[in-house]
């Protein structure tokens, strides 16, 4: 044990000064492939040393195999190791060997190596190979370490005769899409895999894969000298390659451990580790951009890079292997059909008549079956970044084109994705490529600013669509009967495109997309209304989680703001798709409710039916009648009930609730007990809670904390006080177990809420639950607004804070404390981040010392 001790002591001490040239930021990208290859060299030597020690004769072979086989090894990364053994040699057979060998791998862990392990024969190897392309793909890459020569020969002889490229080069781009598919398809996740997100190191690992197996190279030199790849493109891989794994060694380096996420915990150590720092205090603060929002856009940049150059690779990889499948047929006189893809007829074109670069994508759309653009295409496209300057923007040619590409009926989703994958739109909208790989800090975005953008146009797209109109069949409605969908198009490219300026990004958005509109001829009429869109992009949303929609004047107010029912159905389209494009996290039923509700409200008031309380009130009293007609309610059973509540409960609730209301109370108005009933929720998401209970001041807090400790989110409170005393509130709650076990749910809710409720001992402490990591990284300074609605008769109450478990519970028992009566709550909950809304009343809101401690109460729990 001493012996080994001294090795692993020298190991460690051998691998820190290796990696001491990682870890300052005086260290470059061109270091970093040299020292991985010496951290590889000096795990060789360890492991002929520990060979030797453990007296294994020369018939037997020890390989790397893997990542250690490229001679890569990574500060935390697995040892990969081959023992590859004669065909007469058998462990299990061989209790020497198998003793021989344990002790091997035994001592290999003993002296500091994380090692990773196969013990296999010739014969082994490819039978495992045959049924497993992720061997396959390990053994490809073995190298030998020590041992007999002849039969590592004979191993990798056999191997490849053995090996299929074709079948390999199928298995592993199906593997890569899978991959990708993993991770949503895009390379601009705010917290990407370094190695395995589109992009990352694999994506290059892919191309010399195939191409090893295929016989075209072991290396990237090789590839240009076989014909798959220029010299330019080989340098382009090469430093970003370089750049990416320096990202990978300094994540393992910073966090002690096998770490290839770019995580939110992770990313300002490894910006300050680049030299990246904050801008003095002297600049502008419009102009601050984190460290770590520098790192990440330098490596989307190179992330995008590597997308592009393994796209061109690959596709002329596959071409070489399967020539006969790529015979070209003329769509045009500048481009061809090849393989289902777009080819452009010469190399030149785009150097000859750079209007052919925007005309590309216009081919594409416009011929169905198209699924890409070919090697040949993208190469020329990559050469061509040069040809789009200023000059090129300004063409009225090129202008009239990206126009059409706009207005296209189809394949304007894929377009997009394209022109930005191949960098042209970010050249051709110089405003858009300010945006592309831009980090949005605000805890509900999980998408960079371009891909969100990207996202919203292609869920207005979907609109349009009849295959998609099952998805929000109301929104298809709408858009069936529009007839510039271009407008809205233009709109979500530039919704977010003035992010990161400082100011108001809405307003400086309206004005690129009216300079945009005059630029490209877009008519005075059009180009206001998409100039609307995006000005007022976010007030629809802020209205329909924050405002009374019962209250008229909000109605009225809104229409007057929208001013005619089709900028207002463009506003409602557009929030739609704005919304559901921030993440998958951010839209509900529930929200999707508020929304549609507010937009049907305000289209009665813009069609001159303007919001009357009391036929409103008539209207769902009505409506409700003819629900409780279907349930054989006994004649005039509604009116006890009915003649407790007030204009404001009828106003809240919708027909089907007051029926729902009517049903379960109608025979128990004085109830001693509290009263608890739940239902799946009509808005098909979640479950709708009703609370009939004596009113009391606590009871708010209490039911919120049963909510928090049972793990249900409140999407909505409506709170009621009947005029004889009882509280009648409803709740919509959703839980991660619903769709499987609402029955029970609805059962538990109906006997532990009613009990919750019925306790007289005072409310317990909140917890402190955990907030994630992504909180933890970017927190929110927690706000408190507190002012009287515009009728002065109430207060609205508005906080903004992290989202965490107990929050609305510390929220609900401050006002409990203070006897402050709740009238309405909208919780809205956008990712990691709160915004909620309370409508409440109470004396101590009229002094301003106690509004004070209100307020200060308040942020305290918040925090």
């Amino acid at each position: 044990m001493t012996e080994l001790s001294t090795l692993r002591t020298q190991y460690r001490a051998d691998k820190a000064a290796l990696l001491a040239a990682l870890a300052g930021t005086g260290a470059s990208t061109r270091g970093v492939h040299r020292t991985l290859t010496q951290l590889a060299s000096l795990a060789d030597g360890l492991l002929k040393t520990l060979w030797q020690r453990a007296g294994f004769t020369s018939e037997f072979v020890l390989a790397a195999v893997g990542g250690f086989g490229r001679r890569e090894l990574f500060p935390h990364s697995d040892v990969d190791v081959l023992l590859l053994l004669p065909e007469h040699q058998c462990p299990e057979e061989n209790a020497a060997l198998k003793t021989q060998i344990e002790g091997f791998i035994g001592s290999c862990w003993d002296a500091g190596l994380e090692i990773g392990s196969s013990v296999r024969t010739v014969s082994d190897c490819l039978d495992e190979a045959a049924k497993d392309v992720t061997v396959q793909t390990s053994l490809l890459e073995a190298r030998l370490i020590t041992g007999s020569q002849a039969l590592f020969r004979r191993f990798q002889k056999d191997f490849f005769k053995a090996l299929d490229p074709h079948a390999f080069f199928t298995a592993k781009t199906l593997e890569m899409q899978q991959r990708h598919s993993k991770h949503e398809d895009t390379l601009y996740a705010l917290e990407p895999n370094c190695k395995e997100s589109p992009g990352g190191l694999r994506d290059l690992q892919v191309i010399l894969w195939v191409a090893k197996a295929a016989g075209f190279g072991h290396n990237w030199s090789d590839l240009a000298k076989n014909g798959l790849a220029t010299a330019f493109e080989v340098k382009q891989i090469k430093r970003n390659e370089a750049m990416l794994h320096l990202i990978r060694a300094r994540l393992h380096q910073i966090s002690g451990r096998r770490e290839d996420r770019l995580v939110f915990d992770l990313q300002a150590a490894v910006a300050k580790s680049f030299g990246y720092v904050p801008p003095d205090a002297n600049v502008d603060p419009r102009a601050f951009v984190r460290p770590s929002e520098a790192l990440m856009r330098h490596y989307y940049w190179a992330a995008k890079a590597v997308t592009q150059l393994n796209q061109i690779l690959l596709l002329n990889i596959e071409e070489r292997l399967n020539p006969s499948d790529h015979s070209p047929y003329p769509l045009s006189d500048k481009f061809l059909y090849k393989a289902g893809m777009v080819e452009v007829a010469s190399d030149d074109l785009y150097q000859r008549d750079p209007h052919a670069i925007l005309e590309t994508f216009l081919v594409f759309q416009s011929h169905v079956g198209l699924k890409g653009l070919s090697a040949r295409t993208l190469r020329a496209l990559y050469n061509a970044r040069h040809l789009m300057d200023g000059k090129f923007r300004r063409d009225p040619v090129n202008r009239h084109t990206f126009l059409q590409i706009l207005q296209q009926p189809s394949g304007l989703t894929h377009a997009m994705r394209l022109m930005n994958q191949t960098s042209v739109l970010g050249r051709y909208l110089w405003i858009f490529r300010k945006i592309v790989g831009q980090m949005q800090h605000d805890l509900f975005h999980v998408y960079t600013v371009d891909q969100h953008i990207l996202m919203v146009l292609r869920n207005m797209r979907r609109f349009f669509i009849a295959e998609h109109a099952h998805e929000y069949p109301f929104c298809s409605q709408l858009a069936g009967g529009w007839d510039k969908p271009w407008q809205l198009y233009i709109a979500a490219l530039f919704h977010d495109i003035a992010k990161g300026r400082g100011g108001d990004h809405s307003v400086l958005g309206a004005q690129e997309v009216l300079r945009f509109c005059k630029q490209h001829g877009i008519a005075a009429e059009d180009a206001k209304l998409i100039a609307f869109v995006v000005r007022e992009h976010l007030t629809m949303s802020r209205i329909a989680q924050k405002s009374d929609l019962s209250d008229p004047d909000v109605i009225t107010a809104f229409a007057k703001q929208v001013g005619s029912e089709r900028y207002l159905t463009a506003l409602y389209l557009f929030t739609v798709a704005d919304v559901r494009g921030t993440s998958p996290k951010v839209w509900n039923a529930w929200k999707g409710k508020l929304l549609e509700d507010l937009y049907r409200a305000t289209s009665r008031a813009l069609g001159g039916h303007a919001p009357d309380v009391h036929t409103a009130v008539q209207e769902r009293q009505r409506d409700a009648l003819i629900e409780l007609a279907l349930y054989a309610q006994p004649f005039e059973s509604h009116k006890a009930l009915w003649a407790t509540l007030d204009v404001g409960y009828f106003m809240r609730h919708d027909a089907v609730e007051i029926a729902w209301h009517t049903r379960k109370l109608s025979r128990h108005l004085t109830s001693k007990d509290p009263m608890v009933y739940a239902r799946p929720s009509p808005v098909g998401e979640g479950l709708q809670v009703m609370v009939y209970a004596h009113d009391q001041e606590d009871l708010f807090a209490r039911i919120c904390g049963y909510f928090d400790q049972s793990g249900f989110s409140i999407q909505d409170a409506r709170i009621h006080t009947t005029q004889n005393g009882y509280a009648l509130d409803t709740f919509q709650v959703i839980s991660t177990n619903l769709t499987e076990h609402y029955r029970e749910l609805i059962n538990m809710i109906e006997s532990e809420l009613t009990r919750v409720i019925a306790q007289v001992e005072p409310l317990p402490p909140p917890s402190r639950g955990r907030v994630s990591r992504r909180v933890k990284s970017f927190p929110i300074t927690p706000r408190v607004s507190l002012k009287p609605d515009e009728k002065a008769q109430r207060w609205l109450l508005n906080i903004s804070a992290s989202d965490r478990v107990g929050l609305l519970y510390s929220v609900a028992r401050v006002l409990a404390k203070h006897k402050i009566d709740l009238n309405l709550a909208k919780i809205n909950t956008l990712g990691e981040r709160v915004e909620d809304t309370f409508l409440i009343q109470g004396a101590a809101l009229q002094h301003n010392r106690d509004q004070i401690e209100i307020e200060t109460e308040l942020l305290d729990a918040l925090a």
